[in-house]
C-alpha cells in the first residue's frame, strides 16, 4: 500500500501512513453485535456509502460492504490501527468497495456519505456536530454508539443491544 499526504490509499509500496496528531479518543473496537445493530437502525442499502469517523480496525465500513454491499469510507488518524484495517479488508475480499484514509475526522471530506458511524466521547461529538451538519446532504443518516450529541441535538431514535446503546439522526 502506498500513502499519499492527503491520507488516501493507492496500491503498490511506499511511505507508510503518518501520525497527524494525539487521537481524540482511546480506540475500543465496537463489539460485532452493535455494528450489525448500528447498520440495521441506518438502514444501510447497497446504494449507500458509510463513513466511519475513527475505523480502528475498519470492521464497520467492512461490515456494511459484506452484508450490504454498501460502499465504506474509514476515517482513522492512528496509523497503527490502519494496518490491522488493511489486513481486514484484504481478508474480507471487499477492497474494491471499502477504502481507508489516514486522515484527521474534522478535516477530512466526508460529503459524499449516505451514513456517518461513530464510537466516540461525547464531546467528540458534540465538536463534531457544526461538521456534520455543513457537510452532509438531507437525508444523510448518523449513528453513534454509546454516546448522544447532548441536548442540543437529541437522537430520532435509540437502541438497547445487550445493554448499550446506539443513537440515530437524519439531516434535515
Amino acid at each position: 500500500m502506498r500513502f499519499l499526504a492527503a491520507g488516501l490509499v493507492v496500491l503498490g509500496t511506499a511511505l507508510p501512513p503518518q501520525r497527524l496528531r494525539p487521537p481524540d479518543v482511546k480506540y475500543v473496537p465496537t463489539p460485532q453485535n452493535v455494528v450489525d445493530a448500528m447498520l440495521e437502525l441506518a438502514e444501510v442499502t447497497a446504494r449507500d456509502v458509510v463513513y466511519d469517523l475513527g475505523s480502528g480496525d475498519g470492521r464497520i465500513p467492512i461490515t456494511a460492504a459484506l452484508r450490504y454491499g454498501a460502499r465504506g469510507v474509514g476515517i482513522e488518524i492512528d496509523p497503527f490501527y490502519l494496518r490491522d484495517a488493511f489486513d481486514n479488508l484484504k481478508k474480507a475480499g471487499v477492497g474494491d468497495r471499502v477504502r481507508f484514509l489516514n486522515q484527521d475526522m474534522f478535516e477530512a471530506d466526508i460529503s459524499e456519505a449516505t451514513v456517518v458511524t461513530l464510537f466516540l466521547l461525547p464531546q467528540v461529538n458534540q465538536r463534531l456536530m457544526p461538521k456534520l451538519r455543513r457537510e452532509l446532504r438531507r437525508g444523510t443518516r448518523i449513528v453513534s454508539h454509546q454516546y448522544d450529541m447532548g441536548d442540543q441535538w437529541p437522537p430520532e431514535q435509540t437502541r438497547e443491544i445487550t445493554g448499550l446503546t446506539i443513537y440515530r439522526w437524519t439531516i434535515k
